[in-house]
């Protein structure tokens, strides 16, 4: 038998484990599978997927990120790991913690870890910057339970990195869209005709084309250096208000009424309430330099036209 870290470089076939495979993730496959010579596994805790993801040349492995006995099986089985998986939204005593992440790295650490690991965070991580440029290097401020999972999955996946020498490589991730993406446009929204806020209380908002944020994904597994934080965005400059109006304009829909902030309240769920009180701009160079990302739709207005 000959082990795969006696084979010379050239031959040697990488294995690349995507965990939490959905839309991004089978997108990522489609690139990692026409541009290297790799094998792609996925984890996937739904056994109805599995031949779905054989059609794409995908070896399933069923497993569930909540029972840390699963993993285990994953110890020394990939060679780079994609990590995409989100926390656990509630129902944990530690609510600022991502059980699932922290699991998943024990699992990595018991047997010859992946040379890299990246992990699709969230751009909430920044809190509210009222609208200022932010770079990877300001602190995080979550402002929200689940930006709080995000930083401690984040701290999980710098953690390998500096224990046993795994390159990791966190991407912040703002909203995804794309025009052949379940939900991936505001038409629905558009419909219901959901208000935004007014001009003046208006907050600025992020965006990152699927194709785009798989493309970093795969770029970042060869090319991240270790323990960095990659805002994955593309280079719009706009208000939630005048992306809606655009996207409505581009449909042929109604624009949404606009409101002010001090009645949103009586009128959007919290949810939807969060995304309004956090305001920032995201510079992306890192994303352009280090990882040498050429965005095929620099702005939402190319992306959302297809």
């Amino acid at each position: 038998m000959t082990f795969l870290g006696a084979l010379p470089a050239r031959f040697r076939r990488e294995r690349v484990l995507i965990i939490g495979c959905g839309d991004v993730g089978q997108r990522a496959a489609q690139v990692l599978g026409a541009g290297r010579r790799v094998r792609l596994l996925a984890l996937t805790s739904t056994p109805a997927n599995a031949a779905a993801l054989r059609a794409q040349g995908i070896t399933p492995l069923v497993g569930n990120l909540d029972r840390p006995a699963d993993l285990q099986r994953l110890a020394g089985l990939a060679t780079r790991v994609l990590h995409l998986a989100p926390p656990p939204s509630e129902g944990h005593a530690d609510w600022q913690a991502d059980p699932r992440t922290r699991s998943l790295v024990r699992a990595l650490a018991r047997r010859s870890p992946p040379a890299s690991l990246v992990y699709g965070s969230t751009t909430g991580v920044y809190g509210d910057c009222e609208g200022r440029w932010v770079d990877e290097t300001a602190p995080t401020r979550p402002l929200t339970p689940r930006a709080w999972r995000r930083v401690d999955a984040e701290a999980s996946v710098h953690w390998l990195a500096r224990a046993l020498g795994v390159r990791s490589s966190v991407l912040r991730i703002p909203g995804i869209y794309a025009p052949d993406r379940p939900g991936g446009t505001p038409q629905e929204r558009l419909r219901r005709g959901t208000p935004v806020l007014r001009p003046e209380d208006d907050v600025y908002t992020n965006h990152i084309h699927a194709d785009d944020l798989a493309r970093a994904c795969t770029l970042a597994l060869w090319r991240g250096r270790t323990r960095r934080n990659i805002n994955v965005v593309d280079d719009t400059e706009l208000r939630m208000g005048d992306y809606f109006d655009f996207a409505a304009d581009l449909y042929g829909l109604p624009r949404p009424p606009r409101i002010a902030r001090n009645t949103a309240g009586d009128q959007l769920p919290l949810v939807l309430l969060s995304f309004m009180s956090e305001s920032r701009r995201l510079r992306n160079q890192r994303m352009k330099h280090e990882l040498g990302l050429r965005l095929r739709y620099p702005t939402v207005a190319q992306g959302l036209r297809g």
